[in-house]
């Protein structure tokens, strides 16, 4: 790992700040970096895109929150690069190296010496009057929700051509299990380990208190289609991308081709995560 690239969350100073001396002590090292123009121009370097870096690097390093990690991840796509998150944000279930660790977790990551996890995602097809309008691949969910003034919605449940039920609720959110930590847990769905091969699919406000949470293997095929007649439905990505949807339109959703590398401290326990994090066992 002799290439290494840095993305920052957007919009904030700080992880400019730490760059400053971060960016240099891995040169020191014998690394070479490779930063997003706003970066670079600091450091009087050289600019690349967040869509070229991960074409010439061996790691990217993310200094942001999970939102950061989450949007990276949807670039590297099928690229196959390791990832390793600095947590400058809230939660940080994954991006799990305080700033303060920075130093100490890169040196040992780079050396080869931590455990690299490869965790599924999952890709979602927008279907319309029989034709594919779209497609996105995500890390943590693909959520079919209301908006605040819309009524319940029906959504026609399938799993491999099977009938489930037709929800009848404000949404459905269908998780990895590493977005099991997300929204999924929002709306009350259970907490799996990251690296497990299945799918959550997590009803929001079901009108039928007897809707629950349903965990899938990772190999079946979801399909919901949208029954209600509502303008007012959208298809969020990771929270971060949405699609409006109509009447009629089925999303069909399964297992990802690709999988994401994520890069963990060495002395990561995951347990520990979900104590600190949740604040599991405070009065």
């Amino acid at each position: 790992m002799k290439k290494v690239g840095i993305i920052c969350k957007k919009g904030r100073n700080e992880p400019l700040d730490i760059l400053r001396e971060f960016v240099p002590w891995l040169k020191n090292k014998g690394y070479e970096v490779f930063l997003e123009p706003e970066a670079s121009a600091i450091l009087g370097m050289e600019g690349f895109s967040r869509t070229q870096i991960p074409l010439l690097v061996d790691i990217i390093i993310v200094l942001g929150g999970d939102g950061t990690m989450l949007n990276v991840a949807r670039v590297i796509g099928d690229k196959g690069i390791p990832i390793l998150g600095i947590n400058l944000g809230g939660l940080g279930f994954i991006t799990e190296v305080n700033k303060d660790e920075i130093y100490a977790a890169v040196e040992k990551v780079l050396s080869g010496s931590c455990t690299v996890e490869e965790r599924i995602m999952l890709t979602a097809f927008v279907h319309r009057h029989d034709e594919r309008i779209a497609s996105f691949t995500v890390l943590n969910d693909v959520v079919i929700n209301k908006g605040a003034l819309a009524r319940i919605i029906d959504l026609e449940t399938y799993v491999n051509n099977s009938y489930v039920t037709t929800f009848k609720s404000d949404g459905l959110v269908i998780s990895t299990p590493t977005g099991s930590t997300a929204y999924s847990l929002a709306a009350g769905g259970p907490i799996l380990y990251p690296t497990l091969n299945s799918i959550i699919l997590t009803p929001i406000c079901p009108h039928t208190l007897t809707n629950r949470p349903i965990v899938l293997p990772d190999d079946r095929t979801i399909e919901v289609t949208l029954k209600s007649d509502s303008e007012d439905v959208f298809l969020t990505l990771d929270g971060q991308v949405g699609f409006s949807l109509r009447r009629g339109d089925t999303i069909e959703i399964k297992k990802s081709e690709s999988t994401i590398k994520l890069l963990m401290p060495c002395e990561r326990d995951y347990f520990k995560v979900l104590r600190t994090k949740l604040k599991w066992g405070e009065r």
